[in-house]
């Protein structure tokens, strides 16, 4: 799926596309500011962790109320919307699936009545691992019919189905029971809650306005909407927000192990996390390479822009010239269009075209951030030739990606991803490049500045983290494939593994 940011260089072919961001949330409590409005420019600096829909929950404090559909945040809003959504409290989401349909349905935040009166609208940045047996406790809790195929509907349901309790109550019973990654936000119709699943695989952070507070994915969120950064919340900690002030509670013992790859791809660069600079990481990176993986060339170009920080290191490194060899189009974002059989044979010139000039004849560095499938680094290569550039040698900011993540990235399934298949030689013959060299993951944990044990690293090493369940019910489309079987008749209501491509055998 084509991404709206501009870091267009994974997603060739919409039918194959590159590692896709998981969601951005954002939630806001301040009296006497336009919430709503607050919300939409927060959401529009995390337009990059999700491009398939945007929504807002709102409340003044008599009831909730959720405005949300398919498309980019400037798509599904527009001023009269915004100014109609009225309150003190807000949270949005962009989104981009990893469990359940892109279908409106699915589109966040979702929005639960409890039979006590109160509605409750929650939005979801991760992937819960036991959303299988979330649905069998919330179908016997009779709140199993969620209107939706996604975890996020399945824990909304669960904090509503304790009347009972207050929401925050209800949160600190349903919370210890998720397995997986989550950054939540949630509101009812008077306090704003975030809470972070207890390895925090998935940034969030606090905020400070003048009259009210923020929480978010990314730092750059809060700088956006003008909050100043109080700090990240904790891992296993639940915060909420009133009239009252605020208020944090343990629901888990943290362990961290915060997502590596947020500091190679998913995160904006002027976003700080664990206290680094992404932008600054990312350069170090660069730097590493050039160390690591050192060729006689007579220029470094990065592929745009993901890769552009990277080069930059890599350039002062090595004393490598750093120049543009690629210019992207930064008007591609998403399409509902299917390129025709021509358009697509022409591949990544829709969205990036050489600089003649300036690569004909030369010896060229091309950084990129990481390889999934290889489409697009052969597609570069062979675009990067054609122009006159008589050698190509590929550089990678990240470890080769050999594992899938079950924890908030669609990437590829394993058997589709180049590393899994081939080694180092055998990659650089599949893109075409002179050379080919990765960061190791030793230098791209030490640009980072965090400790090994406080980072996930599973889809480069296959550890991980967070266990996954025995009986293999994991996947995007998990839910759905319930739905089936449970609409099946009973002697064919055995799940297969084979006839489900959501359920995914473990590693």
């Amino acid at each position: 799926m084509p991404r709206g940011d501009g870091r267009l260089s994974h997603d060739i072919d919409p039918q194959q596309p590159g590692p896709q961001d998981e969601c951005g949330v954002f939630g806001v409590w301040a009296p006497g500011e336009e919430v709503a409005k607050l919300s939409y420019f927060g959401m529009y600096a995390l337009q990059h962790r999700g491009q398939e829909a945007a929504g807002i929950a709102v409340s003044d404090g008599t009831g909730v109320m959720v405005y949300k559909d398919l498309g980019l945040v400037a798509q599904v809003f527009d001023e009269p919307t915004l100014s109609s959504l009225r309150g003190h409290i807000a949270i949005g989401h962009t989104r981009y699936s990893t469990t359940g349909g892109s279908t409106w349905e699915n589109a966040q935040p979702t929005l639960r009545a409890t039979d006590g009166g109160t509605t409750i609208a929650l939005a979801h940045n991760g992937n819960l691992v036991n959303t299988a047996e979330l649905a069998r406790r919330a179908a016997e809790l009779g709140v199993g019919d969620v209107g939706a195929t996604s975890d996020t509907a399945l824990v909304t349901a669960l904090l509503a189905a304790r009347p009972d309790l207050s929401v925050e109550a209800a949160a600190l019973e349903v919370l210890p029971t998720l397995r997986g990654a989550f950054s939540f936000v949630f509101m009812d119709d008077d306090t704003l809650y975030a809470a972070r699943d207890a390895n925090g695989v998935r940034p969030l952070v606090l905020g400070r306005l003048e009259r009210g507070w923020v929480v978010a994915s990314e730092t750059a969120a809060l700088d956006i909407v003008g909050a100043s950064v109080v700090r990240e919340i904790e891992p296993g900690e639940l915060l909420a927000i009133d009239e009252h002030g605020l208020r944090s509670s343990r629901f888990a013992a943290p362990d961290p192990k915060g997502c590596l790859f947020e500091y190679v791809y998913l995160a904006r660069p002027d976003t700080t996390i664990s206290g680094r600079n992404v932008h600054s990481a990312r350069v170090a990176i660069g730097r590493t390479l050039a160390r690591e993986h050192p060729v006689e060339a007579d220029m470094v170009i990065p592929v745009p822009e993901s890769g552009t920080p990277a080069a930059i290191g890599y350039a002062a490194e090595s004393g490598i010239p750093y120049g543009a060899g690629l210019l992207k189009n930064a008007y591609v974002g998403r399409t509902f269009i299917q390129p025709s059989q021509t358009i697509r044979q022409l591949g990544v010139r829709l969205k990036l075209n050489p600089l003649r000039d300036n690569v004909r004849g030369k010896r060229l560095v091309v950084v990129d951030d990481s390889i999934v499938r290889g489409n697009t680094q052969r597609a570069i290569v062979r675009m990067l030739r054609e122009a006159g550039a008589i050698e190509v040698h590929v550089r990678i900011s990240s470890p080769p990606v050999k594992w899938p993540c079950f924890y908030g990235i669609d990437f590829a399934t394993r058997a589709e991803l180049l590393a899994n298949g081939l080694d180092n030689e055998g990659i650089r013959r599949a893109i075409g490049a002179d050379s080919l060299g990765y960061v190791s993951l030793p230098g791209l944990i030490a640009a980072t500045e965090q400790p090994t044990s406080r980072l996930c690293r599973a889809c480069f090493d296959g550890e991980y983290p967070i266990e996954l369940p025995a009986d293999n019910v994991i996947g995007k489309h998990v839910l759905e494939g319930l739905v089936r079987a449970a609409a099946q008749p009973p002697a064919n209501a055995a799940l297969d593994s084979a006839d489900h491509p959501a359920l995914l055998s473990q590693p």
